[in-house]
């Protein structure tokens, strides 16, 4: 990417050292791309909904509790985050009614990962900053699964500029919804752990909203982390920083989202699992909102990839690859279709 058509000047990291042990934060986020700030409200949610949850939840769980639980991680992780957030509102890899987008959006804030706009705000922050070369530490995974954990739970980054919001569909920040969402999310939740007390008790509310809300929470965290240091890299993106990985299982688990490095190379297709035995259960809902008439004119692998996408060979494809850039690669890019 041209570093000159959103205005950043190079910024010089210091090499690996910048994610030391002692790194300052504006060695970790340089004041020309932001800073950090200590998030106490993301803090306690984390750790309000985990408490519980170990403590309570798990320990009273029932086959129905499971059972309700494992519907509404369905419901709120796959349909709402995957689905409509991520493939949906923030990718736009298909097209779909207000009313459709509307319950996806909502679905999504049930999850407890947070604010619809928020997270689609530093989604595009991450992806234009780890498509360049000089990448920040922070949004670079060169440094500890503990340091990462530190710095994407407890932390709130808060960019220098929106230019990088240019990124984002145009409708996105101003949609009424959306905006609604986000400055109520928390109530929403709070709400459905009304309804999950009220039907079966408060042991029911720690299994099915709190340890649910932080499986969902840490899990979304700890797959963007192994699936960017762990796990084969089919397609190589010279020039950005970071490019993703696959990991078979936590694409699974994630419906779909550990297909990381298909993610990075085809960001504008609907499907993350490109190969059969790669089960996408996010395309799959995406198939079967199709089918139903809730979406339309969904875009799916191979459609044009990122500029100097290459495809690596399988005899250069490492299990661990190299970092991003740097493997060889003699195939030719996956051929074109529409645009991402």
């Amino acid at each position: 990417m041209n570093t000159a058509t959103l205005g950043h000047p190079e910024v010089s990291l210091n090499g690996k050292g910048a994610g030391g042990p002692r790194a300052s934060t504006a060695s970790v986020v340089p004041p020309e791309v932001g800073r950090l700030r200590f998030d106490a409200a993301r803090t306690l949610w984390l750790w309000g909904m985990l408490i519980p949850g170990v403590t309570v939840g798990l320990a009273a769980a029932t086959p129905t509790t499971v059972a309700v639980s494992l519907l509404l991680t369905f419901a709120t992780l796959c349909l709402g985050h995957s689905v409509g957030l991520h493939r949906g509102v923030i990718h736009r890899t298909y097209e779909a009614g207000p009313l459709t987008r509307g319950v996806l959006a909502y679905l999504f804030v049930l999850s407890g990962l947070g604010g619809p706009l928020s997270w689609a705000r530093l989604h595009a922050v991450r992806d234009y900053w780890q498509n360049r070369p000089d990448c920040p530490p922070y949004f670079a995974y060169e440094h500890s699964m503990a340091r990462d954990f530190g710095w994407n739970l407890h932390l709130r980054f808060e960019p220098a500029d929106d230019q990088a919001l240019a990124r984002l569909p145009p409708d996105v920040l101003t949609d009424p919804w959306l905006r609604f969402l986000e400055r109520t999310w928390p109530l929403h939740v709070l709400g459905l752990a009304g309804v999950v007390l009220a039907v079966l008790g408060p042991e029911a509310v720690a299994l099915c909203v709190c340890a649910r809300t932080a499986a969902g929470i840490l899990g979304h965290w700890a797959v963007g982390y192994a699936a960017h240091v762990w796990g084969e890299r089919r397609y190589a993106l010279p020039g950005a920083a970071e490019s993703g990985t696959n990991i078979w299982v936590l694409g699974v688990l994630s419906f779909g989202e550990g297909f990381h490095n298909n993610h990075h190379a085809f960001p504008g297709s609907a499907r993350m699992g490109q190969k059969a035995h790669e089960l996408d259960l996010g395309w799959w809902a995406i198939r079967g909102l199709r089918r139903l008439g809730l979406v339309r004119d969904v875009r799916e692998h191979p459609i044009r990839p990122r500029p100097h996408t290459r495809a690596l060979t399988a005899r250069s494809l490492p299990s661990t690859g190299p970092r991003p850039g740097t493997a060889p690669s003699s195939s030719p890019s996956p051929p074109p279709g529409r645009e991402a």
